[in-house]
């Protein structure tokens, strides 16, 4: 039986594409978690996409057992996390059910933005942390300035770290001895009465919702009664278990151990991530801090390019819900793109996952729309209002202000990409804030708006600096911006999916884009098309879709020849009035392709 000073509990944080997933492969199999046949690469990956595109996006335990040098037995429970920014809500949950982290630096590429903003959520939950060197096979290694960079910019002791190689394994028992004799066991009490935190959930289609727990006082065991405290509802425990990383039932966990409950919930939204799980009869006075709620920040339209596939895309995004808490969604209807629906995600890369999803496994063809954020109106009357899609904006003249989301943004970079960095970063409203060299890379941080960042900012800073610049940002707050909608009309009809917020100074050159890209991909009709950029009343950028014009006066030859033609000229002239003025313009899917790809470039 194990005792909790024997327990180990501890985050796998880096960068993207650090080797997490592969440093933690090496330890389950180090530790006999799977057998040689079973093992295969990025084993804690278990979806489809995150494979394929090499990144994790959903954190997952393991528990290990292992024998130390020194013949003592341990308990291991691993979380492999994300790397990205859009997950780092994933990573803060991570980090509170553990009491240590391991951070993993590429030992070729040095700190990136993401390695500090891990670093930083650990050392804000009080981690001990030990520093990792990976890919020391490499040629291009070069562990001493990586351990160099990590005390000078990340401000953490190096003299503790280990050299490794996720590849080779070398370095792997060098690593769990570490853990053993630095991260401290649990700190908690079998014999308390139950107190639990609640990690994370998801549906599984034979169990129902499965829920990761960390029991931090007490036991909890089969048939057991508990109850969630957010919701005050009862259940009864039908399973614990643990992840080896296959699942493996159990009798019951024990105070500092990590491992999994059903209960029969049916229904995802019954467990709230962070919530404080006690046994019905003893309840707790007060529940645990948890953590606050992932917000979406980016939102945009999803709909189906056929119209019949909207049942389909209704159901798949409620499985997608099912296990992603940080995605909503809401129906919305387009008189230009039918029924869909307005879905909020933490990040592009989120959107682009969810997208990718969708169209993947419920074999649905997408439409989405221009990606934006959420403002807040200031009404005249003292109300505030949080307007996600810009065709929903109130009256100008009720409006006081309207404030935008900014962001902090932390961006690391070799010194010869600075200047053009610091120029996107002007050209976006950013205020720079800081400065630091670290050898020859340069540490920038710029307060900048969000809807600056949203379309193209990460692939812009990636094409500049040949992709050895790193990004991360964090919310700071809502600020006052001199923004305008800028309205889209077509043959006089404004077009509600074309709508956007901008900033009052790019709104010309914005709309004469936007009306020159839209010229050239709606098709030509009988009569001549306006396609105008307006702010309120006032047009700022106006094209002309001309149209068609049928001879017809190829038959007239001969005497009286010229009131003829004028009186034929005169009836197609009344023709084409009367087809503007009842004529509708099919916009097609193209052209709003087209007009969201502008944005990008």
């Amino acid at each position: 039986m194990s005792t909790i000073d024997n327990i180990r509990n501890f985050a796998i944080i880096a960068h993207i594409d650090h080797g997490k997933s592969t440093i933690a492969d090496r330890i389950i199999h180090k530790c006999g978690g799977l057998t040689e046949r079973e093992m295969k690469a990025q084993v804690l990956d278990s979806m489809d996409i995150e494979r394929e595109r090499g990144i994790t996006i959903k954190a997952q335990t393991v528990k290990l057992n292992y024998k130390s040098k020194d013949g003592k037995d341990y308990i291991l429970n691993i979380i492999d996390t994300p790397g990205h920014v859009d997950f780092s809500y994933e990573v803060s949950r991570s980090l509170y059910a553990c009491e240590g982290s391991i951070l993993i630096v590429d030992s070729t590429q040095g700190v990136e933005a993401q390695t500090l903003a891990n670093v930083y959520q650990a050392m804000d939950t009080n981690h001990e942390i030990i520093p990792i060197l990976n890919k020391i096979d490499l040629p291009a290694s070069e562990v001493e300035k990586t351990k160099n960079q990590i005390e000078e910019v990340i401000g953490i002791d190096t003299s503790n770290s280990v050299p490794c190689s996720g590849k080779t394994g070398e370095g792997i028992d060098e690593i769990l001895e570490k853990i053993i004799q630095t991260l401290p066991p649990p700190k908690g009490n079998k014999n308390e009465i139950l107190k639990c935190l609640l990690v994370d959930s998801w549906y599984d289609s034979y169990l129902g919702v499965v829920i990761l727990i960390r029991v931090i006082d007490g036991k909890i065991k089969k048939n057991m009664k508990i109850k969630m405290m957010s919701t005050n509802q009862e259940y009864i425990v039908e399973k614990v278990g643990v992840f080896t990383p296959k699942p493996k039932d159990m009798d019951e966990l024990n105070s500092g151990e990590i491992g999994f409950i059903i209960t029969g919930i049916k229904n995802l939204s019954d467990t709230k991530v962070g919530d404080t799980i006690c046994e019905a009869s003893k309840p707790l006075k007060e529940a645990l801090p948890g953590f606050k709620p992932s917000k979406p920040v980016v939102f945009c339209g999803l709909f189906p390019v056929d119209s019949s596939e909207y049942q389909k895309l209704k159901d798949g995004l409620a499985k997608l819900k099912l296990n992603d808490s940080s995605f909503s969604y809401e129906p919305e209807s387009s008189s230009a793109l039918g029924l869909g629906f307005r879905c909020g995600f933490l990040g592009l890369l989120h959107l682009e996952i969810i997208t990718e999803r969708l169209e993947r496994e419920f074999d649905i063809n997408l439409l989405t729309t221009t990606p934006g954020v959420v403002y807040k109106v200031h009404l005249n009357n003292n109300k505030i209002i949080d307007l996600q899609n810009p065709s929903n904006l109130p009256n100008p003249t009720i409006i006081e202000y309207i404030e935008e989301p900014w962001i902090k943004a932390t961006i690391i970079t070799p010194d010869q990409y600075l200047g053009s960095i610091i120029k996107i970063c002007q050209n976006k409203r950013g205020i720079q804030t800081n400065l630091n060299y670290s050898g020859n890379r340069a540490v920038l941080n710029y307060e900048i708006p969000l809807n600056e960042v949203v379309f193209d900012f990460n692939d812009r800073l990636k094409s500049i600096t040949s992709g050895y610049a790193s990004f991360d940002y964090e919310i700071i707050g809502h600020r006052e911006g001199e923004l305008v909608k800028l309205s889209i009309l077509v043959n006089g009809e404004p077009v509600d999916a074309l709508a956007m917020m901008v900033h009052k100074d790019f709104a010309q050159t914005i709309g004469r884009e936007v009306c020159e890209k839209l010229k050239d991909l709606i098709p030509r009709h009988n009569f001549m098309i306006p396609v105008q950029a307006a702010i309120g009343g006032k047009i700022i950028a106006r094209e002309t879709i001309k149209g068609f014009k049928k001879d017809v006066l190829t038959k007239i030859h001969g005497g009286g020849a010229r009131d003829r033609k004028r009186k034929l000229l005169d009836k197609q002239k009344k023709g084409k009035v009367r087809s503007k003025q009842f004529g509708r313009v099919e916009i097609p899917q193209e052209a709003f392709i087209g007009v969201l790809k502008i944005n990008k470039d």
